[in-house]
């Protein structure tokens, strides 16, 4: 029998991101981050060509980007509720990860792989962030998948897109548990 780690495997098996909105200070200090980052780098990485990379927004620097969220909601014709909802992911937020998937030419390693990658990393992010104590949730939003609004916000190449912004911060009330999946739905075995 392989060796287990049950602290880990309860770990996953009782993970549970905390709502954005519910997260207040203190965020991690950058000492304390960047063990979560160094975690989440230890993604699987097929080619091992980093198609990803992070940019950490810090406190001061939310008021800029939930501005240009509003800017770019305008320019979008987004109702008034998609624009507030738009802003409050920066207005609210302590600290942010953003997790840059960055497109590599390769022979060997299709694109498609490397979007798998940057979405394990952001993942593999939460999953630190929430093990080391934090509370931490996963979002993107509809401006991040704006190619003005990455440029102007976080000075994104041609070949860089957003795959998620992980929030950081702590934890001021536990989410209530949500159903999860049917495994016998959604699993198929194949004995043959």
């Amino acid at each position: 029998m392989p060796a287990r780690n049950d602290a880990a495997l309860e770990f996953l098996l009782s993970r549970r991101s905390r709502p954005a909105k519910t997260l207040v200070a203190p965020a991690p200090a950058r000492d304390q981050l960047l063990p979560i980052l160094t975690a989440a780098a230890r993604t699987p990485d097929h080619g091992k060509l980093q198609p990803w990379r992070f940019i950490v927004v810090e406190k001061a620097a939310m008021g800029r980007l939930a501005g240009l969220t509003e800017e770019t909601g305008r320019r979008l014709g987004k109702i008034p509720e998609d624009i507030a909802k738009g802003r409050s992911q920066f207005d609210q937020s302590q600290l942010a990860v953003v997790v840059v998937e960055v497109q590599k030419k390769s022979p060997k390693i299709p694109a498609v792989e490397q979007t798998y990658s940057a979405g394990a990393v952001c993942l593999a992010l939460l999953n630190a962030a929430l093990a080391a104590g934090w509370g931490a949730n996963w979002l993107s939003g509809w401006a991040s998948h704006d190619r003005d609004f990455c440029k102007a916000a976080f000075g994104l190449a041609e070949n860089e897109r957003i795959a998620g912004i992980v929030h950081i911060a702590t934890e001021s009330s536990a989410p209530p548990e949500r159903p999860r999946p049917d495994l016998d739905a959604i699993t198929t075995w194949m004995t043959a």
